[in-house]
């Protein structure tokens, strides 16, 4: 782990190869395929999530089996060495590169944050390769080092830099740091549809991408893990942000243990 932590400060990235065992690899694979069809999933035609790339979002809220992502022994103690052990689940969804996709424009996750860069991360977020990935089939580009750029320009559109494909055999995963500057590549293939997970985290104090307390049913979140409610941000934060009346909402509403709250740990006295 130590490795790849040392490759996401320095580069801004890292992948895992073989990180994720091949059973579940394809149990996911096909059902995107499922949800795709039965959500009737088109693509959304524009040039930020492409003409001929599907995607479905919140997919904790459909099937039991994805709530295996978020807390994978292999991607959550990397991801929780960048933003701390108290991260959220910012969004979970599948993207589907078809034939003939074009690139998609270069990009840091952590750009609509107000937030002078370089700055510590907020943001970290990877990709698992439900196929292999390449370079022809839409493989994601990566800007090396991008993540240290002091505090460029996004209003003049995408750089004019070099990247580099995150080529992966299917079954390894990508992570990398919110400022580092990314898109999904183009798919020059006439009959290969380059399939990922976009499994992304963000730091405790930070809104997340997507309204999971509200995306997700209550009777769903009521089959999650103590842990899985955590991250999808039913707990507290350094035991203040977040609380009901000095109780967790995960406590409050599915009777999870008691976190402890900054009331208990700090010296007693103040205002």
């Amino acid at each position: 782990m130590n490795s790849h932590f040392e490759q996401l400060t320095r580069d801004g990235y890292t992948i895992i190869n073989d990180a994720i065992d091949l059973e579940l690899i394809d149990e996911l694979r096909e059902d995107v395929g499922r949800l795709q069809d039965e959500l009737q999933r088109r693509p959304a035609n524009n040039k930020f999530e492409g003409n001929r790339t599907t995607r479905t979002y919140n997919l904790l809220a459909y099937s039991e089996l994805w709530q295996q992502v978020p807390v994978h022994p292999s991607v959550l103690p990397i991801v929780e060495s960048v933003l701390g052990a108290e991260c959220l689940i910012s969004s979970l969804a599948s993207i589907a590169i078809g034939p003939g996709e074009c690139a998609q424009v270069l990009h840091a996750d952590d750009q609509v944050q107000p937030l002078a860069k370089p700055h510590i991360a907020t943001v970290c977020n990877s990709m698992w390769a439900l196929t292999d990935f390449t370079e022809d089939n839409g493989a994601t580009r990566l800007v090396p080092g991008s993540h240290l750029w002091q505090n460029p320009n996004y209003r003049d559109g995408e750089p004019d830099v070099e990247t580099i494909p995150a080529e992966m055999p299917k079954g390894s995963v990508l992570i990398w740091h919110g400022s580092l500057w990314h898109g999904g590549g183009a798919n020059t293939t006439t009959d290969e549809t380059r399939v990922g997970i976009a499994m992304n985290y963000c730091a405790g104090f930070i809104r997340q991408q997507e309204n999971i307390q509200l995306g997700i049913p209550p009777h769903v979140m009521g089959t999650f893990t103590p842990q899985l409610r955590e991250l999808c941000g039913l707990g507290v934060y350094r035991g203040l942000t977040g609380n009901i009346d000095k109780r967790s909402p995960a406590e409050v509403l599915y009777g999870d243990p008691p976190s402890r709250q900054i009331w208990d740990q700090e010296p007693t006295g103040g205002n």
